[in-house]
């Protein structure tokens, strides 16, 4: 595209039945991750393909945990089918149980509010740090097994056809939330930093384990990049922030590689000057949160990161993001957006090459 050659990633000879032209999406990509551009930013757009379709096959949660897994992994392959993926729009399956899921893997419970299958949590069970440390997943836990499994029967069945999306990455200081309690772990803070700082090493190592395994399982279906976060870190200090929580996302973003940071909420912008500032945290996906506005409320917040060298990713409407274009650097921005039909999603690329 343009003269435009890829650099140094394998994924194109990835052909996917769902999206035929998926090589030059990658093209796009590729070109972001190194801070460059081809024709536009990177746009992934969606809509519903033209033709009638089937019912829409219930993926949530709870089904992922409990159904039958061939009848599950079929199902969502026929969803995926109901959809067009425009620009670097890309189908991928989320196999995620729950924000929890990894402290389940950890000896957690997993519990579900009967009135929405895909909400969950895990109850804390860490009442002492010294006969709790080091965490570890246990080979045998059945919840992770089944994870295991999940994904080694999905890229059986996707290969070819579409990819699978890193799990829930709520490892780092989510981790330690999860088990313990929020309430419990801000107190732990004060009264016994140094276990914490123990608990912090085994997250990390968890991390490993679970990126390297489920990535194993996936036999190359399995995209490329992941999404970081550390929720918790609304509810704790900058200096707090980089005692724990950075040093660890910054080395989970080392085993990555390309990574988008999920920055949520805007209690959480206490950290802006050290998530701009940190190594391997490329783009910055920041979610204000219930009632707080909407993406373009926060120009000013995402000039300043881009200012930075960050990138960010956006949500919204396709009126609201063309707006935005006319304030954002196109190198250092991700779309994503939804129309009603695929001409309306074909257009609205073509109004971005025409506009950058």
């Amino acid at each position: 595209i343009n003269g435009y050659r890829r650099k140094d990633t394998g994924m194109d000879r990835i052909a996917l039945q769902l999206k035929d032209d998926v090589k030059e999406a990658y093209l796009h990509w590729d070109a972001f991750w190194h801070g460059d551009i081809i024709d536009r930013p990177v746009v992934c757009v969606t809509s519903p393909i033209d033709e009638p379709t089937a019912d829409w096959y219930d993926d949530n949660y709870y089904s992922r945990i409990h159904a039958d897994l061939d009848k599950h992994v079929k199902g969502v392959l026929g969803n995926f089918r109901k959809r067009f993926y425009g620009g670097e729009a890309l189908p991928k399956a989320f196999l995620s149980f729950g924000c929890d899921e990894i402290a389940a893997f950890c000896g957690g419970e997993l519990c579900f509010n009967p009135d929405s299958l895909n909400t969950n949590w895990s109850v804390p069970f860490v009442t002492d740090w010294e006969a709790a440390l080091p965490f570890v997943i246990d080979d045998d836990n059945p919840l992770w097994q089944r994870m295991l499994r999940y994904i080694s029967k999905s890229a059986e069945t996707y290969y070819g056809k579409m990819l699978i999306d890193p799990i829930d990455f709520h490892t780092n200081m989510d981790l330690l939330m999860a088990a313990r309690g929020s309430g419990t772990l801000c107190m732990d803070l004060l009264d016994c930093p140094e276990a914490i700082d123990r608990a912090m090493e085994s997250t990390l190592e968890i991390f490993r384990k679970v990126w390297r395994e489920t990535r194993k399982a996936g036999n190359g279906t399995v995209s490329e990049g992941a999404t970081l976060q550390c929720d918790f870190s609304c509810m704790i200090s900058p200096a707090m922030f980089r005692r724990w929580a950075l040093p660890v996302l910054e080395e989970e973003a080392k085993e990555v590689g390309r990574v988008t940071y999920h920055w949520d909420g805007i209690n959480a912008l206490i950290h802006t000057d050290d998530i701009i500032a940190s190594h391997g945290l490329y783009c910055i996906a920041f979610v204000p949160g219930e009632g707080n506005g909407t993406h373009a409320d926060y120009i000013d917040l995402y000039q300043r990161v881009q200012s930075g060298g960050k990138a960010i990713s956006v949500y919204g409407p396709p009126e609201m993001i063309k707006r935005m274009h006319k304030q954002l650097n196109p190198r250092l921005t991700v779309y994503h957006t939804e129309t009603s039909s695929r001409k309306e999603a074909e257009d609205l690329l073509q109004w971005f090459v025409r506009n950058t």
